[in-house]
């Protein structure tokens, strides 16, 4: 996660309503979708930016954390409970502190470490951090797009070398860190005043090699091709990132690993078209169906329906299927189904057709264009 203020990205005030964040994200990425800047990589990165800042605000927990704790708040095994507990400490270490610099008294406080430990990863421990997110993206078609669905994903995974426990150095040729004599901290300051942090030298093991771990060449990390079952949740489009906890890059130092986002590309549909949650479609009618009137029978993502054409219809003329559009992905109302009545002219314009359009012209009562001014 980008450490860009969200509320930038899109272009809203910190206090701006779901709905205005909403309608904000939906502005941006009618511009910017890459349907509509084929090619145009800037547009697509910012697609994906904008994506990224909607899939936090307009949810309430995230959005919550997001304005607590900023992007650190986000983050794979993020806990809020201990980062306010740590928080209140702090504050209160912070006092006491103060008071006993003020009076010369120490005895309260022995271990400098509980005072200023929280300032340093881990204290006097082995650093811990979680492993960072990372991305796959997955083509979908349209109707899958609609409907949801599951599938299969290969991805290429990293975790945490078996052999040398992550640490990138060869256990048999490793010695004790000289810095910290093992302890895996290392003093900071000098008299009364001192306390500790982690060694950085070793991070906090203890040890260090003189060679690289042979199974992962020092990275700490080896790949392997993993095969995952992804569930898409019906509504998605282009951009749309699906989470999959705990499946990203492995975490340092024992640390929980980051997490796997799915960035959803969405294939045209050579009969659909799709504008926000609204689906369009054109139908061919016939001339007889138009002028006369008529039921025909369309299909729709959720199967086929009769639909009535009115008597007179003209060409282009739309017609609503209400909740046969695409599902919204924050819950809420279905989009709808226009379906575009198409004339369509027999392709065999023999004799008898010859005669039954000579016999329908006058019905036209003049020239069609003639209120056709630019």
């Amino acid at each position: 996660m980008a450490t860009t203020d969200l509320y930038a990205v899109l272009g809203v005030q910190r206090q701006a309503s779901a709905d205005e964040i909403k309608k904000a994200y939906r502005k941006l990425a009618r511009r910017l979708h890459p349907d509509v800047n084929p090619g145009n990589k800037q547009a697509e990165e910012r697609f994906k930016e904008i994506s990224q800042a909607y899939d936090v605000l307009s949810d309430p927990e995230k959005r919550k954390l997001y304005d607590e704790f900023g992007v650190d708040g986000l983050q794979a095994g993020f806990d809020a409970g201990q980062a306010r507990a740590y928080r209140g400490r702090g504050t209160r270490r912070a006092a006491g502190a103060e008071e006993a610099f003020t009076t010369g008294g120490f005895g309260r406080y022995a271990n400098f470490e509980d005072i200023f430990g929280n300032i340093f990863e881990g204290g006097g421990r082995a650093a811990t951090r979680a492993g960072a997110d990372a991305e796959a993206t997955l083509e979908v078609d349209l109707l899958d797009a609609v409907r949801g669905l599951s599938t299969q994903l290969s991805v290429n995974r990293a975790e945490a070398c078996a052999t040398c426990g992550g640490s990138g150095i060869d256990n048999a040729s490793s010695t004790v860190c000289p810095e910290c004599q093992g302890s895996g901290h290392v003093q900071v300051g000098h008299g009364p005043v001192a306390f500790g942090r982690v060694c950085p030298r070793c991070e906090g093991r203890g040890r260090i090699g003189t060679q690289p771990c042979a199974t992962c060449g020092g990275r700490g990390e080896t790949s392997h091709v993993e095969r995952l079952n992804v569930r898409i949740p019906p509504g998605v489009d282009t951009g749309s990132r699906v989470r999959i906890a705990g499946k990203g890059a492995p975490g340092h130092g024992g640390g929980p690993p980051g997490d796997l986002y799915i960035v959803v590309r969405v294939r045209p549909h050579p009969l659909l078209e799709r504008r926000g949650h609204d689906l369009y479609m054109d139908v061919p009618v016939t001339v007889g169906e138009a002028v006369l009137g008529a039921s025909v029978t369309v299909p729709t993502p959720d199967g086929e329906v009769r639909v009535k054409v009115p008597a007179a219809s003209q060409s282009g003329r739309l017609l609503r299927i209400r909740g046969r559009g695409v599902p919204a992905l924050k819950g809420g109302t279905r989009g709808d189904l226009y379906i575009r009545l198409m004339i369509q002219v027999p392709a065999d314009g023999g004799e008898t057709v010859r005669q039954a359009v000579q016999a329908m012209e006058p019905a036209y009562g003049g020239d069609p264009r003639s209120n056709l001014r630019l």
